[in-house]
Formats: structure tokens, sequence, C-alpha cells
């Protein structure tokens, strides 16, 4: 692939149909309100392209003088494995869970950043209400395996480890044993803080039994990615879901199979049930606080204004 130097300040969007993306119309208004003067250029590579194609981009990116950083979906791990060598500067997620999903610039140097256990973060605390876990004493059920149900676990360990309220107990699902021995190897090389079961449950069926034996009050998330990127929901329509219950999907767009059993029950069980446009937020501008190098607030008004902008962008 050719590269074209930038005629002005730009951020890339490192993915596999970036296009489609609802940031391509967001990212001017966003622009535009924080008052950047940059503009965003979408990469698309298929799932495991060749680590010349991964190292070219970055190498571009490092060289280019317009060229800021980058947001990368997919790719993440990798991209880091492709060209490791490139970066002067990874941070310690990036480190632990050898991905990256930030490009970034400071000088002469190229730092990687795996921000999704920031994001990740920032979207539960969004969602449990204050002293939730303690009050309950309720279970995270994290339905996926995969490197967003990671994220959102280190989040929760690093939280733990500090002192803070955290779930009484973690259970993770998943359809393959591989993906839950992954996650089980990163976990046991951190001394993972909070008792969590790594069930296998390679049918809805499985996993609607998992769902309905939790306490009340606990949390399901939908992080397999069904919905959006496959058709369909983790669960049956006979899901019981726990009584007083949060209920989380990850996406926000898409067919969302899961989303709609929540709602469907949320009378009855006294649930709260919220989709990922919040996640969404946070994990676009926590990367381009990074590449820009400006502080951009996780909450409070300045944060409603961006999720405001970003939903008129997307109307």
């Amino acid at each position: 692939m050719t590269y074209t130097p930038g005629s002005r300040r730009t951020m890339y969007f490192i993915g596999v149909t970036t296009g489609k993306s609802s940031i391509m119309k967001v990212f001017p208004a966003w622009s535009a309100h924080l008052g950047l003067d940059a503009e965003m250029k979408g990469i698309d590579f298929s799932p495991n392209s060749e680590p010349s194609a991964y190292r070219g981009a970055v190498d571009f990116i490092k060289h280019d003088p317009l060229s800021l950083g980058a947001l990368v979906t997919t790719h993440k791990v990798n991209l880091l494995k492709a060209s490791r060598d490139l970066f002067d500067d990874l941070d310690p997620y990036a480190e632990t869970l050898h991905e990256i999903s930030s490009i970034s610039k400071r000088g002469e140097r190229l730092a990687g950043h795996a921000k999704d256990p920031i994001t990740a973060g920032a979207s539960f605390e969004a969602i449990a209400p204050e002293g939730h876990w303690a009050r309950t004493g309720a279970t995270l059920c994290i339905l996926g395996a995969g490197g967003s149900s990671l994220a959102l676990s280190l989040y929760l360990h690093n939280k733990k480890r500090a002192g803070g309220d955290t779930p009484q107990r973690i259970v993770v699902t998943a359809r393959r044993e591989a993906s839950l021995a992954e996650m089980r190897h990163v976990h046991e090389k951190i001394g993972f803080a909070i008792p969590i079961d790594y069930r296998l449950a390679p049918t809805p069926t499985e996993a609607d039994a998992v769902v309905t034996a939790l306490p009340p009050g606990s949390m399901v998330v939908n992080a397999t990615g069904l919905g959006k990127d496959g058709p369909g929901s983790p669960l049956t329509d006979a899901v019981k879901f726990p009584q007083d219950g949060l209920v989380w999907e990850f996406n926000y767009r898409g067919d969302l199979v899961f989303l709609d059993q929540a709602r469907a029950a949320a009378r009855g069980r006294n649930l709260t049930v919220h989709d990922g446009w919040v996640y969404f937020i946070h994990g676009w501008t926590r990367v381009i606080a990074e590449v820009f190098d400006i502080d951009i607030p996780m909450s409070g008004p300045a944060f409603d204004d961006l999720s405001r902008i970003a939903r008129d962008a997307t109307a």
C-alpha cells in the first residue's frame, strides 16, 4: 500500500471497513468542537494481513510529520507483533496484553497504548451505581472471553488491588476452551485479585444456565460480538436474567438481539439495561486525547457535550 504524506494534521483509523464506521461522521464534528483542525483517514486491512502491511502503516505514521497517530481495531495484536521494534514506548497494559489500540507521537518517539482496559472501565463505572457491589455482593458475568472481556477484567483487577468496590466474583463464559485458556494464562501471570470462574458454554442454552444461576443484582455483559460481528445472541429467549440486575451490551449498532432480550425482560426482572454507546464515546475520546495530547474529561458536562455532538452527527 502506498501512503501519501499528510497535507494537514491527520489521525488514522486502522481497521477492516473503516469507511462504514460512525466515527467518520463524528470526527469532523468533534474536531471543530475541540479546535483540532485535523482530519481522519481510514486504513483497511483484511484480518491477519501480512506483517509487512502492518509495518508499512506504522512506519509511515512514525515518519510523516503531519500524521499524529491512530486508533487500531481488529489488528491490535498482529500490528504490534509485526512492528514492535518501531515503537519507542509501550504502556503497561500494552506490555501485558501484547496489543495496542492507540498509536501516538511525542516528538520523535512513537508510543503504543492499550486503551481498552481504561475505556471499558470508564464505561463500567458509568453503568454500575456507586457502592453497588459492596451493597449487593453480586457477581459480574461476562459472556465471551475475547480482548474486550480481558480488558474489563484487568481494569477490575487493578481497582480491587487499589481497594475499590468490585464484584464479589466474576464468571466468564466462552464457546471455545482455547479462549478461556488464553484469559486464564494472563490472569495467572498477574495474580488475578478477584475470585473468577471460567465456564465453557458452547451453546446458548448452556450460557442460559450460567446466567440463570446468578445472584440478584448481578451484571450480565455481552462481550461476544454476537449482534454486531455475527448474527444472534449468546443467550436464548428463555434466559432468566438476575433479579434487580444490570445488563450491558458492548455494542450500540447492529442487530442487537441480546439487547432486545434484556429489554423484553426488564420490567419483570427490574433490570437496568445499557447499550454500548458510552463505550463507543470513551473508546474514541481516550485515543483522540492521546493522539492530540489534549485533556478530554471522562465524565461531566464536557463529556456529555461530545456524546450529544456524536448523536447529532449520526442521527
